[in-house]
C-alpha cells in the first residue's frame, strides 16, 4: 500500500528539494507524513481504543461459561502432563445470564453486565506461547520473536491521523516489564507510527497527576507549554534545528532517527495549542465523573478510561489502556480476582455508556483483551496456571455485532475447538473494520514486504454487523 519513504526521499533530499518538499509529497499519499488516508474500502471504526488486561484473566471464571467444568470440580484433570495430576476447579462464581442476548458472565462484572448486548465475546482466541513476555508483545506485534511494529503503529501507518495536533497513537500508563515499549513501538515502520506515551513506570512526571488518586482531575502533563519563550521564538528555534537536521540528511542519506526527530519537534509544537485542554479533566461534569467512579479512593483506571473518551473525541486514531492490576492469579484466585474486576469494572462499562450517549460507539472498536487465559484445573489449591491455548476476549462498536457469543473451547475450557481464533486473525479482522486489507497493508523492509499478520490472518466474518 505505502511504498513511499527511503527511495523517494532520497532523491528528493539529494535534488535539492528539501524536507518541506518532502513533506508535501509524502501528504499527497506516502507514508512520510500522517495526514487522513483513504481505507482501502469503507471502514466500519474510525478509531480503537484497546483494553490490555495484563496477566491473563481467568476466561473460565469470567466469560466461557462451561457446566461440565463445575461438574468435576475437584475431580483428577487428566490432562496429561500438563495437568500433572491436578484436579479441575470450577468458576469462582456461578454464571448469570446478561441482557437480552442472555450473554454468559461472571457475577463479579455487574456494571458490564448491563452491556452484554453491545458485546461480542470471542470464546475461542488462542495465541503460540504461555509466557507472559511473548505472548503480550505478541499479542501487540504479531510475532514474540522478533521485533516487528505494533498494531497501533500498523494503523496509523495505514490511515493517518484526524488531528494533526494531537499523536495519532497513544498509550497510557504502560508496563514497563512484558517488552515495553515494543508494545507500541514502530518498528521498521516510519518512527511517527510509534505510540507517544502517557505515563507509565517509567516517566513519572508526565500523567502524575492522574495517577495519584488523591488529586483532583487534572492538569496531567507537565512541561507541555515553555513559559521562558512565546510561541514565535519557539517557532524560529525549532525551525534553525530542522533546518540542521535536513542539511544532515542530505548529505549523509536517510535517517530514520533524524526524520523521527524532526516530526517529534513539530508534533511537539503544535500539540501546545490543544494536550493541556484534552487532558485536563476538570471541566467534566459532576455526573460524568460519577459515572465512571472518579474520585472515591483508587480511580487511576477510571481516569484513563475519561482521557480514553477525550482522546478519541478529539481525533486520537489508536489508544491504549494499560490495567492497573496484575491478572496473574497463581494463588488467592477468588479474592484477586475480584479485586481485579472491582478495579475495572465500572470505568470500561462508563467508557461504553459515555461513546454510546455520544453516538460514538458505532464508529469506535473497544477491545478488551489479556494475552492468555488461564487453565480449567487448579494451580496449588486455590489458582490457575497459564493457559494459551483457549481463552475469552471481547469487542464493541465499531462494527462488530453485540450480544454474541463467537467461537468455543472444548467443554471444559482448555481448548479452542469451535471457529478457533489465532492472534494473526483477530489482528486480520481489527484492521478489517478499520478498512484495511491486512494482506495490502504491508511495508518493504530488508528486501521483503512485511505484514501485521506476517503470512497468515482469516477475518472473522461471522463477528461483522
Amino acid at each position: 500500500m505505502h511504498s513511499f519513504p527511503r527511495r523517494q526521499m532520497l532523491t528528493a533530499m539529494s535534488s535539492g528539494i528539501g524536507w518541506l518538499a518532502f513533506s508535501a509529497l509524502a501528504q499527497a499519499g506516502g507514508a512520510g507524513g500522517l495526514s487522513p488516508r483513504q481505507p482501502h474500502f469503507p471502514a466500519r471504526a474510525r478509531r480503537v481504543i484497546f483494553l490490555t488486561m495484563r496477566g491473563g484473566p481467568s476466561h473460565v471464571d469470567l466469560f466461557d461459561h462451561k457446566p461440565e467444568l463445575a461438574a468435576r470440580s475437584g475431580r483428577a484433570a487428566g490432562l496429561g502432563r500438563d495437568s500433572n495430576g491436578a484436579k479441575f476447579l470450577g468458576p469462582v462464581q456461578p454464571f448469570i445470564r446478561a441482557g437480552q442476548s442472555g450473554q454468559w458472565m461472571s457475577p463479579l462484572l455487574p456494571h458490564l453486565a448491563r452491556h452484554a448486548d453491545d458485546l461480542c465475546i470471542i470464546n475461542s482466541m488462542h495465541t503460540d506461547l504461555p509466557n507472559h513476555a511473548q505472548a503480550f508483545v505478541q499479542m501487540h506485534t504479531g510475532s514474540f520473536q522478533f521485533v516487528r511494529p505494533s498494531v497501533g503503529a500498523w494503523t496509523l501507518y495505514g490511515l493517518g491521523t484526524a488531528n494533526e495536533n494531537l499523536p495519532g497513537f497513544i498509550t497510557l500508563n504502560p508496563p514497563a516489564d512484558n517488552g515495553g515499549a515494543q508494545n507500541y513501538g514502530s518498528s521498521f515502520l516510519p518512527a511517527v507510527c510509534q505510540g507517544t506515551r502517557i505515563g507509565g513506570s517509567q516517566l513519572p512526571d508526565l500523567y502524575a497527576a492522574l495517577l495519584k488518586k488523591d488529586v483532583a482531575p487534572g492538569p496531567p502533563m507537565k512541561n507541555i507549554e515553555n513559559p521562558a519563550l512565546p510561541r514565535d521564538f519557539q517557532r524560529a528555534q525549532i525551525d534553525l534545528i530542522r533546518g540542521l537536521n535536513e542539511r544532515k540528511m542530505a548529505r549523509n542519506g536517510h535517517d530514520a532517527e533524524i526524520e523521527g526527530m524532526i516530526e517529534s519537534f513539530e508534533l511537539a509544537f503544535r500539540m501546545q495549542a490543544e494536550v493541556p485542554e484534552v487532558l485536563d479533566l476538570r471541566g467534566e461534569p459532576a455526573h460524568v465523573l460519577k459515572l465512571y467512579g472518579i474520585g472515591h479512593g483508587k480511580d487511576q483506571f477510571a481516569r484513563q478510561c475519561l482521557l480514553a473518551r477525550r482522546l478519541a473525541e478529539a481525533g486520537v486514531r489508536f489508544i491504549e489502556i494499560a490495567s492497573p492490576v496484575q491478572w496473574d492469579h497463581h494463588n488467592r484466585l477468588r479474592e484477586q480476582l475480584s479485586t481485579c474486576c472491582g478495579a475495572t469494572d465500572q470505568p470500561i462499562a462508563a467508557l461504553l455508556t459515555d461513546l454510546k450517549a455520544r453516538g460514538m460507539l458505532k464508529d469506535t472498536l473497544v477491545v478488551w483483551a489479556g494475552e492468555f487465559g488461564r487453565t480449567p484445573y487448579a494451580q496449588g489449591g486455590d489458582g490457575r496456571d497459564h493457559n494459551h491455548k483457549g481463552y475469552s476476549i471481547w469487542m464493541a462498536g465499531g462494527g462488530v455485532k453485540g450480544g454474541i457469543t463467537h467461537g468455543a473451547t472444548d467443554e471444559v475450557g482448555y481448548k479452542a475447538v469451535q471457529a478457533p481464533m489465532h492472534i494473526h486473525d483477530w489482528h486480520a479482522t481489527m484492521l478489517h473494520l478499520l478498512g484495511l486489507d491486512h494482506t495490502r497493508l504491508t511495508f518493504n523492509h530488508g528486501g521483503r514486504d512485511f505484514r501485521l499478520t506476517n503470512v497468515s490472518g482469516q477475518v472473522a466474518r461471522g463477528i461483522l454487523a
